[in-house]
Order: C-alpha cells, then sequence, then structure tokens
C-alpha cells in the first residue's frame, strides 16, 4: 500500500515526474471509474476528462460508469413530473424509468463528446445484462434492476483495442427491457468481475469524513463496522452507496477502492499519483478475513471442497473427517460465508507442516485469494515452530511455485507415514516445499 499521509499535495497533475514513477506499476491494468451525473454537470468535468486521457496515455485501460441523478431529478423538474427516486436507490416506476432513459441517452452523449475532443475511443454497448430486483420488504421494486450477467468476453476485446467502455445505469433484461441499476452497484460489479486494481467513485461531495477530517485511508473491515453503526458513522447520505459498494468490492478482490471529490482539479491524478492523495482509499489487510474455523464450518468447508474433491485436484475427505480436524483448518470469509480454506497439518518430529485442502470458490479465484490462504498458512505454520511447509497437488503446481514460492521436492522429502500414504494413494500428486 502506497504512504499516505497528511500534508501537501507532492504531485501536481502536470507533474510528469512524479507520474513516471508508478507508470510501471499500474500499466495494462483496470481502473474502474464511476463518474456521478452531477459531475458530469460540473464546470470541471472537462478537466476530469483530460485526467482520463492522461490514464489512457499510460496505457492504463479505463472502464467509465455514469450516473444520471442530478439530469434525472432536471427533467422530471422541468417536466411537473414526479418521480419514484433520482439515484436509483429504490424502486423505479415507469415515468421514472421513462426519464431514466433520456437522461442516460444525455449524459452518455456529453461523455461521447467529451472523449472524442480528448482523442479517446469508446463504446456502449449491451454487455451488462439485467434482472429485476423484486419484491424487498413487501414492496415491489417495479423496474429497479440488479446485474445479471456481465459480458467481460466483450469488454475485455473493447479494453484490448484501446477503447473506452461508457456504461450507463439503465441495462437490458433478456426480453431486452430497460431496468435502472443503481451506478455505485454497477461499477462494483465491473471491477469485481473485470479484476479491476481501483475502482474510483468521482463525486461531488467531499471525501468520507470523521469528526470533521477526511479518511485519507480505511481498512475495509473499519469502513464496514462503520456503516453497520448506522447513525453515528457521520458518513454523507449520498456517500453511502459508495462505502458499501466499495466495501462490497474489495471484498470481492479489487485491491483498492477511492471516494473523491471530482470537483478539484487534478483530483483524479492526484488520488492515483500522489503518496498523500487527496479522497479516501479503501483497501483490504490481506489477512482480515482468514480465521481459524469452528465446528459449524464443516459442512460449509465439505460443500465448498466437494468440486475439488470431485475432479481429483483434492483428497477426498467426508464431513465427518473434516469435522474430526476442524482445528487444522483456516476459513476465508466474507459477507458471513466461507469462500476458501486451507488446512495444515503438523509433523512435529519433523520440524514440518503440511498444507494441504487449498480450495476456494468459483466466482473468487483468481482474484488472489488462495495466495493470501496459503501466505497465511506459512505465516501460521511459522508461528507453530515449523520451518518448513509441504503442499502436494494434482493440477496447481504452476500456482505454488510460481505465486507462492515453493520448490519441487521428491518422495525422499516426505515424513514416513505420509510417504506410506503417498505411495498407497498412487495419486502421483507433485510434492513441493518451501522454507520459512
Amino acid at each position: 500500500m502506497m504512504n499516505r499521509s497528511s500534508g501537501q499535495h507532492s504531485i501536481k497533475p502536470t507533474d510528469l515526474r512524479g507520474i513516471l514513477e508508478y507508470v510501471p506499476m499500474f500499466r495494462d491494468h483496470v481502473f474502474v471509474i464511476a463518474i456521478d451525473g452531477s459531475l458530469i454537470a460540473h464546470v470541471n468535468f472537462q478537466n476530469v476528462l483530460l485526467d482520463i486521457a492522461v490514464l489512457r496515455s499510460l496505457n492504463i485501460k479505463v472502464v467509465l460508469v455514469h450516473g444520471i441523478g442530478q439530469q434525472l431529478s432536471e427533467l422530471a423538474a422541468s417536466r411537473g413530473i414526479e418521480i419514484s427516486n433520482p439515484h436509483g436507490e429504490g424502486l423505479t416506476d415507469d415515468i421514472t424509468l421513462q426519464l431514466a432513459n433520456e437522461a442516460c441517452a444525455m449524459v452518455s452523449l456529453k461523455l461521447t463528446e467529451g472523449l472524442t475532443r480528448n482523442g479517446l475511443r469508446c463504446t456502449q454497448s449491451n454487455a451488462v445484462r439485467s434482472k429485476q430486483v423484486g419484491i424487498m420488504a413487501g414492496v415491489d421494486q417495479q423496474n429497479s434492476g440488479s446485474v445479471d450477467k456481465l459480458d467481460t468476453q466483450l469488454l475485455n476485446k473493447l479494453l484490448e483495442a484501446d477503447t473506452i467502455p461508457v456504461v450507463t445505469p439503465t441495462a437490458f433484461n433478456r426480453k431486452g427491457e430497460s431496468l435502472r441499476i443503481n451506478s455505485d452497484l454497477l461499477a462494483s460489479e465491473l471491477a469485481a468481475q473485470l479484476e479491476a486494481s481501483k475502482l474510483i467513485y468521482l463525486t461531488t461531495q467531499d471525501a468520507i469524513q470523521l469528526h470533521g477530517q477526511v479518511l485519507k485511508n480505511i481498512t475495509v473491515s473499519k469502513l464496514a463496522a462503520l456503516l453497520e453503526s448506522e447513525t453515528e458513522h457521520g458518513i454523507h447520505e449520498r456517500l453511502i452507496s459508495k462505502a458499501e459498494q466499495a466495501v462490497r468490492a474489495v471484498r470481492a478482490g479489487t485491491p483498492r477502492a477511492h471516494i473523491l471529490d471530482g470537483r478539484i482539479f487534478g483530483a483524479l491524478l492526484n488520488e492515483i499519483f500522489d503518496k498523500v492523495g487527496i479522497g479516501t482509499m479503501v483497501y483490504s489487510n490481506d489477512y482480515e478475513s482468514i480465521r481459524p474455523a469452528v465446528p459449524a464450518d464443516a459442512y460449509s468447508i465439505y460443500n465448498i471442497t466437494r468440486n475439488g474433491m470431485r475432479a481429483n485436484t483434492l483428497r477426498e475427505r467426508t464431513e465427518a473427517e473434516i469435522a474430526q480436524t476442524i482445528e487444522d483448518y483456516l476459513v476465508y470469509e466474507i459477507d458471513g460465508s466461507i469462500v476458501g480454506c486451507v488446512n495444515l497439518h503438523t509433523y512435529p518430529a519433523e520440524d514440518l507442516i503440511e498444507i494441504g485442502s487449498v480450495y476456494v470458490q468459483g466466482f473468487y479465484q483468481n482474484k488472489g485469494v488462495g495466495k493470501r490462504l496459503v501466505q497465511y498458512a506459512c505465516e501460521e505454520a511459522k508461528r507453530r515452530g515449523a520451518s518448513r511447509v509441504l503442499a502436494l497437488t494434482t493440477q496447481a503446481v504452476d500456482f505454488f511455485i510460481q505465486v507462492c514460492a515453493f520448490m519441487e521436492g521428491a518422495v525422499d522429502d516426505l515424513p514416513g507415514q505420509r510417504r506410506d500414504q503417498y505411495l498407497k494413494e498412487k495419486r502421483n500428486s507433485h510434492i513441493l516445499l518451501k522454507d520459512l
């Protein structure tokens, strides 16, 4: 994590020498940038577009999601129409959806014009498929939608073709009917599924403040706790949705989420390339979601590892076997659900601990969860006094060697009892070792 402390901003938007320090770090990375409709209507919007042009010139791939709250409210006021809600955070009735579609067309046109003036390629698509939210707390949300599916293949092809996807907060369902989606939620989904390095919310509010001071950075667990304190948190009402979705995205694997005031000249570049930053950065403590398993976790561990057992990537263990050795497991938990696990088995005589049953649910694979589990397991093994860890795998050799820095071993490196079991199983697993 970058060092972010209080003080003056050391890098100005035009200070390329400072920016170039970070170019190798972010080259070819994906940034999802969500721009509030109120900022698109603000005089500084043209400078925001210039900042985006700088990012593209540095080979950073950008996906833009825009809001329409202000434009929708203005349309409704000009026609004397009462709308159900302007920000996509509640039910959407028919007239509100109709005006939302008009507002989307207006804002998308303005975005396209601005990007074109800055020499940037962009396009809209139907890469987002929506579905109805349905009934919540007994209330039919009517035309309000959520993300049903993202065509990440299409979006990645556009990014590879140096084209900025512009994503609107209305999207079509399977029947070709449009539904209103909250743009904060939409940006969070895009960041998670496109494996973005950053999710950035640009708004016309100050960044998150606590006791009158801007929070420069905050861990995802602390922000989640702050949000749960309800009236105590003091977060501006227009930032609550962004804070909630920032938590969701970071917990789904996005390394950093930022909330900042886009009215400030150069805010985007200063937040990304200045060690201090001017907004609020939400980040994950790599190990905050990992904890020792408890007896009640046995079924969840068995349930998520069954696919690995069926594919013969994990040694078969029954739920009863897992329950009997539950103290040997660590689990990775997100929003109260177990999404990954790892087993530690100690061989005291050999000063060795075996790391086994490393498994991550499909949606969370390739997002660093497995790496964090293994790293934590190695630290835990060292804490328990082991000088070496062992892993046996049939299909994850590259993961252990290239990602987790293990080395190939041999049958003779196995403890006696484990060697006998290995030869009896005849799985021909690769034997991998790492000195601690």
